[in-house]
C-alpha cells in the first residue's frame, strides 16, 4: 500500500503542494518518497529513501519547477527501500514518469520482454515496467493517453497510477484497478490521489474512479474512459464533508477499525505471492529434518496455527516457539537440515531477530515471513516471503494476522500437494477457497459488525472472559483474547477448550463470558461437551460457528454465524469478529484502541 498524488494547475509551481499532499498520505507508506515535475520540456525528479520530511531536508522538494507533477510515498513490495527503488520511475529517454500503488504480477515476464527490446532497468521494482511499456507504445505514434491504455492492457495485477510526459506536458494520465484512486476538482487545478486527505485542503469535490477506469487531467477538465474499451464514462461529483483527521482514517473513527475493514484488500494482495519464492520455501520445508516456527505476540499465534496446518495438511511435525524462549529450547545441534521460519510484521522484533541469529549461527536455514521489505529480518534470512498488509498504524495487529495466516495456508497447501498428502482436487479446492477469502471476510464484516457492536455493550462491564477453541481454533482463541487484553484492558484468557476443565473452569460463575471458536471441523463434537460444561455452571456462552452447527447454537446465548470454509482456513474469517469485539469493547469502555497503554507497535528491545 503506497500513496500517490498528481497535480496540474495554472496557479504556479505545484512542488510544495505535492510535498504537503504526500505528507498527508504518509500513513500509507513511509520508507521512501519522490516527486517529479515538468518545466521547459524537461522532467525533474527528486527522490530517496526515508520519510518525507527527512528527504525534503536533504533535497528540498519545494525547489522543483513546473505547474504539473506527480508524487509518491512508498511502502515497499518489490525491492528494498533505496533511492533507485523509490518512485517516480522513468523510461529510458527520461521523458515519461510514473508513480504506482499496487502489485504487477507479471512484471518479471514483461521486464524480460522489454529488456530484449533494448530497455534498461535501474530498479528492482515491479513498477518500472510501466514507463518502459508506455515508451514502447509511444514509438508507434500513439498519443500518451492511448499508450498508457495499451500498456495497462498488458499488465496483470493491481494498480493505481499517475503518468506525466514531457512530450505532452499539459496533462496527467491516471488509472486504477483494485487500488484506490480519486480525482479532485479544484479552481483551475486538478488532482489525482490515493486517498482524500491528500487533497482536502484544496478541494472537497471529488470523483471516485472505479476499476478499469482511466482519466486525462488538464487544469480545467477531466475526461474518464474505460481502459478495456476506450469508451467515455460519465461520473458524478461527490462533495466530501470529512474533517482532515477523519479523512486520514478514511472516515473511520480509528485506524484499528479502518485496518480491520482493509483486510479483504490485504488478503487479496497477499495471495499475489511470488511463486518462485513460495516454491523455495516449500522445498526447504519438505527437505528439513526439523522445522521451527519462532515469533512473538500476534505473529506467534499465526505460527501456532501454521503448526496445525503443516500437521493436518502435509503430515509434517514442527515446533512453534515463542521467540524469547527459543534460546532455552533450541538444542543447538546443527546436524541435518533444520529450518527456522521466523514470522514478524515489522521485521524488527528483537526477540525474533535474536532467535533467528542463534539458529543461523548453528547452521539452520532461516526463512522469514515479513511485511516490511528491507527490514532487519529480511537481511538476516536466507529466503523471504512477504505479506502484503501495507502499513499498520494501529498498535493492535489485525490485517497482519490475517495476511500471515493467508501466506502460511498457501505454504502448507503447496507442501501437502508436493509431498502427496493431498491430491490435485483437494489442492485446487484449497486455492479456490483462498481466492474467495477476500469476499468472505468482507461478508463477515458487513453481516457481523452491528451484532458485535451490540454485544460489546455487555462485555464492557465484564472483568474477565475465556476464549476457548480446539485444534487450529486454539490459535484463534488465543489471538482473540490477546486483542481484548491489549485494547479493552479486560482480563481475557485463551485456552484449548479441552484443557479448561483442568483448572480454569473453577473461575466460572453465573454470567462469566465464555467465547467458543467452534467451526465444523474434526474437533466440533468434542467442543460441544465443553460448551455444555460451561453452560451448566452459568457461563454466558458466545459461539463463533457456522449455520450447520445446531448443537452449539442451541446452547449459546449469542451465536455469530460465519461462512463455511475448509477447516485449515477457518482462523482467517473466524478472527475477524473477535477483532471487532475487542475494538468496540474498548471504545465502549472509553479507551483509544489505536494507543493502548504500555504497548508499542514494534518491540525492538528484549
Amino acid at each position: 500500500m503506497c500513496g500517490i498524488i498528481g497535480i496540474i494547475s495554472t496557479n504556479g509551481n505545484v512542488s510544495r503542494m505535492l510535498r504537503e499532499s504526500l505528507k498527508r498520505l504518509e500513513y500509507r507508506g513511509y520508507d521512501s518518497a519522490g516527486i517529479a515535475t515538468i518545466a521547459n520540456g524537461i522532467i525533474f525528479v527528486k527522490k530517496d529513501k526515508g520519510k518525507i520530511d527527512e528527504i525534503h531536508r536533504m533535497l528540498n522538494f519545494d525547489s522543483l519547477p513546473g505547474n504539473i507533477g506527480i508524487g509518491h510515498t512508498r511502502w515497499a513490495t518489490h525491492g528494498q527501500p533505496s533511492r533507485e527503488n523509490a518512485h517516480p520511475h522513468l523510461d529510458c529517454s527520461g521523458m515519461i514518469a510514473v508513480v504506482h500503488n499496487g502489485i504487477i504480477e507479471n512484471y518479471l515476464e514483461l521486464r524480460e520482454e522489454l529488456s530484449k527490446l533494448g530497455h534498461t532497468f535501474r530498479s528492482e521494482t515491479d513498477t518500472e515496467v510501466i514507463p518502459h511499456l508506455i515508451e514502447e507504445f509511444l514509438k508507434s505514434n500513439k498519443s500518451l493517453e492511448e499508450a498508457v491504455r495499451q500498456a495497462l492492457l498488458k499488465v496483470k495485477g493491481s494498480f493505481a497510477i499517475a503518468v506525466i510526459s514531457s512530450k505532452e506536458p499539459d496533462k496527467i494520465i491516471c488509472a486504477r484497478k483494485e487500488s484506490p484512486l480519486l480525482i479532485g476538482i479544484g479552481n483551475s487545478q486538478m488532482f489525482c490521489a490515493s486517498d482524500i486527505p491528500a487533497i482536502l485542503p484544496y478541494t472537497r469535490n471529488i470523483i471516485v474512479l472505479d476499476d478499469m477506469e482511466m482519466a486525462v487531467l488538464t487544469p480545467n477538465s477531466v475526461t474518464i474512459r474505460r481502459i478495456d474499451t476506450g469508451e467515455i464514462v460519465n461520473k458524478d461529483i461527490i462533495q466530501v464533508s470529512w474533517s482532515p483527521e477523519e479523512a486520514e482514517k478514511g472516515g473511520f473513527p480509528h485506524f484499528m477499525l479502518k485496518e480491520i475493514h482493509e483486510q479483504p484488500r490485504a488478503i487479496r494482495d497477499t495471495l499475489r505471492v511470488d511463486e518462485k519464492a513460495l516454491e523455495i520455501f516449500v522445498q526447504k520445508i519438505l527437505t528439513a529434518d526439523k522445522i521451527y516456527f519462532v515469533a512473538a505476540g500476534t505473529s506467534y499465534h499465526a505460527a501456532l496455527a501454521a503448526k496445525y496446518m503443516l500437521a493436518k495438511l502435509a503430515g509434517l511435525g514442527s515446533d512453534a516457539i515463542i521467540a524469547s524462549e527459543f534460546e532455552e529450547q533450541f538444542p543447538g545441534d546443527s546436524s541435518g537440515d533444520s529450518v527456522l521460519i521466523a514470522i514478524s510484521q515489522s521485521g524488527e522484533t528483537a526477540d525474533t531477530l535474536v532467535a533467528s541469529r542463534i539458529a543461523k549461527n548453528a547452521g539452520v536455514c532461516v526463512l522469514a515471513i515479513v511485511n516490511v521489505v528491507g527490514s532487519s529480518l529480511t537481511r538476516l534470512a536466507d529466503h523471504v516471503l512477504y505479506t502484503r498488509a501495507g502499513p499498520e498504524i494501529g498498535v493492535a495487529a489485525t490485517k497482519t494476522f490475517t495476511t500471515q495466516l493467508t501466506l502460511l495456508s498457501m505454504i502448507a497447501a503447496k507442501a501437502a500437494r508436493e509431498n502427496g498428502m493431498i491430491d490435485l482436487d483437494e489442492y485446487i479446492r484449497l486455492n479456490t477457497e483462498l481466492n474467495e477469502m477476500p469476499r468472505k471476510v468482507r461478508d463477515v464484516i458487513e453481516r457481523i459488525e452491528i451484532k458485535v457492536k451490540q454485544l460489546s455493550k455487555h462485555l464492557a462491564n465484564c472483568r474477565n472472559a475465556f476464549y476457548l477453541g480446539r485444534g487450529i481454533s486454539t490459535a484463534t482463541a488465543l489471538e482473540g483474547a490477546l486483542k481484548m487484553k491489549e485494547i479493552a484492558y479486560i482480563h481475557a484468557e485463551g485456552y484449548p477448550a479441552g484443557e479448561s476443565k483442568h483448572g480454569p473452569i473453577a473461575l466460572v460463575e453465573p454470567g462469566f463470558p465464555c467465547i467458543f471458536v467452534a467451526p465444523p471441523d474434526s474437533t466440533y463434537h468434542s467442543i460441544i461437551g465443553n460448551v455444555t460444561e460451561m453452560k451448566a455452571r452459568g457461563a454466558e456462552i458466545i459461539v463463533l460457528t457456522s449455520k450447520s452447527c445446531d448443537d452449539v447454537i442451541k446452547n449459546a446465548n449469542t451465536a455469530l454465524i460465519l461462512p463455511e470454509v475448509h477447516p485449515i482456513l477457518s482462523p482467517i474469517p473466524y478472527i475477524v469478529p473477535l477483532q471487532l469485539l475487542a475494538y468496540y469493547t474498548a471504545v465502549e469502555r472509553g479507551y483509544d484502541p489505536d494507543r493502548p497503554r504500555n504497548l508499542a507497535k514494534s518491540v525492538t528491545v528484549q
